[in-house]
């Protein structure tokens, strides 16, 4: 990157933000950037050994698209992956694949391993930096660009994958091989915390290493997930508090701090918490992505108006409505599925994507819903694996967590993680008891009131009665009773977390499953016996 003399550098960046605005203000303009998404896919995917026989012909038109090429889910594209990995040359897309992205393996316990082509990496560094540029024309300035942007993301160490002779693969998380394939400009001038910290595998040597490295730098911008965020906080806030003194916020160490980037889980249940870690002004600005492809990114102050779809990235998405949803029988779904120009407000949806990565008509299993269609802006709302309906309540992830979050908040409750469970119907002491959901909950001592388990299940109780009128009608038809609350005692969930490896990084907990197997394995470690 020249070193351009201030003005003209802010003169440029001035002009990208106001291209920015204009394009988001073309409401209509996202359908036609997916058809041309769509045409321009077709032609790359045909000539694939995969997508050939799968039916997939250059140029074809949405219709045919729709009707010929079936519903793909990870498993079944895992043995064309693998061929890939052995550098076998056009198996899901044109040429050999050297990346292979490895997810945080959130609904299934088991990480996919996902190709990452030259095309798919440029999706994902134009999207962060038009998601970056859908914040400046919030705030209506480009001064983020002035100082550097610590990202909290994986590591930039990628393990070599065995392959065939002459073909060599490499895996990592997908933040850990976006930061390594940066543009010489961005990593010189922006990236932090730089190639050498973000090397540690270890997620407590890498947050050491970014503490001494960024103390002393000028920071204008933080990404990752809400708890990362916080433990960066609470690490570079350690010293204050060994010596007793009262911790300053973030924004006091880096005075040009003024946006933070969250994405991976919502941010409702920490924000309180993080608000008091940074400082009364920097912004949040939320992003969705996936390790499949980049989704959408705010690009509004307006209460509850969602996230902008990313849809002139090269990525065609298309929206499999959830009262159709079945997983066993997805192959014969296709038809079932809407572009974007067929969806619908207040509607769930599967989200399906077709991306230069390989993947075509692929279920990601991230449920969203649209907030409106002219601009198209979306919720997540959960996953198609992760929710709970165990009794036909279709209670989805968004809906537990803004329970929760809103107890809370009412109560000055500072959460640190939860888990919502299936309880089947069994006997107590006091007798049968229907089926019901339990909640594993793990609040930061030192409330100025104290929680107790039954109060908590009687405010979650009214929360999800009031935003799920399905579980309002099994609780009132005596489908199922009213919650039951286990607090669990400080570091429970960081213990698991550690056990499954998952500490740190872009690890999450799901926040909800259809079995007890997570639910399980807390009792387990708190030795609770089931009533």
């Amino acid at each position: 990157m020249p070193v351009w003399p201030k003005s003209f550098y802010t003169f440029g960046l001035s002009l990208k933000t106001a291209a920015t605005e204009w394009k988001l203000r073309q409401k209509t303009a996202a359908p036609r950037a997916q058809a041309r998404a769509l045409a321009a896919l077709t032609p790359r995917l045909a000539a694939t050994s995969f997508w050939r026989a799968a039916g997939v012909e250059a140029g074809m038109p949405y219709a045919r698209f729709q009707s010929r090429v079936p519903l793909q889910t990870y498993e079944l594209l895992a043995p064309a992956i693998a061929r890939m990995q052995q550098g076998e040359t056009d198996v899901l897309w044109p040429g050999r694949c050297a990346l292979f992205a490895r997810s945080a393996a959130t609904s299934t316990g088991e990480p996919k391993l996902l190709p990452v082509t030259e095309e798919m990496l440029a999706h994902f560094r134009r999207a962060g930096a038009d998601a970056l540029l859908y914040y400046t024309v919030r705030v209506r300035h480009a001064g983020v660009f002035r100082s550097r942007h610590l990202i909290l993301g994986g590591s930039t160490a990628l393990t070599p994958m065995a392959g065939a002779a002459g073909h060599e693969a490499y895996a990592g998380e997908l933040s850990g091989i976006v930061a390594v394939n940066l543009p010489a400009w961005a990593e010189r001038h922006l990236y932090e915390p730089g190639t050498t910290a973000a090397k540690f595998t270890d997620w407590d040597e890498m947050l050491a290493a970014i503490v001494t490295r960024t103390s002393g730098r000028d920071i204008s911008l933080l990404a990752g997930i809400p708890s990362t965020l916080l433990q960066l906080a609470a690490a570079l806030r350690e010293p204050a508090a060994a010596r007793g003194t009262p911790p300053t916020p973030l924004q006091t160490r880096w005075p040009n701090l003024e946006c933070v980037i969250h994405t991976g889980v919502p941010l409702a249940p920490l924000a309180a918490e993080l608000r008091a870690a940074l400082g009364p002004t920097p912004k949040f600005h939320e992003v969705y992505a996936a390790s499949e492809g980049f989704i959408a990114s705010q690009d509004t102050d307006a209460p509850g108006a969602g996230l902008r779809l990313m849809g002139d990235l090269g990525v065609f998405f298309e929206f499999l409505p959830m009262a159709e949803f079945d997983r066993s029988r997805l192959d014969q779904l296709g038809s079932k599925a809407v572009p974007l120009s067929g969806v619908k407000p207040n509607t769930d949806y599967a989200l399906v994507l077709t991306t230069p990565g390989g993947l075509a008509r692929y279920v990601l299993e991230d449920v969203v819903r649209f907030v409106s269609t002219e601009p198209p802006r979306l919720l997540y709302v959960g996953r198609t694996t992760l929710r709970l309906n165990s009794f036909g309540e279709q209670v989805m992830e968004k809906e537990l967590t803004d329970a929760l979050a809103a107890v809370c908040t009412r109560q000055k409750w500072s959460l640190v993680n939860f888990h919502v469970a299936p309880l089947p119907p069994g006997k107590t002491t006091t007798g049968p008891v229907r089926g019901r959901h339990e909640w594993w909950i793990e609040l930061k001592p030192g409330t100025i009131a104290t929680p107790i388990g039954p109060q908590i299940a009687a405010e979650l109780e009214i929360e999800l009665t009031r935003a799920n009128p399905t579980y309002a009608a099994r609780r009132r038809g005596n489908v199922l009773d009213g919650p039951v609350v286990r607090l669990v005692m400080p570091g429970v969930f960081e213990h698991w977390l550690r056990y499954q490896g998952r500490w740190g990084g872009q690890h999450k907990l799901p926040r909800c499953r259809s079995d007890r197997l997570i639910a399980d394995e807390l009792a387990q470690i708190t030795n609770f016996a089931q009533d």
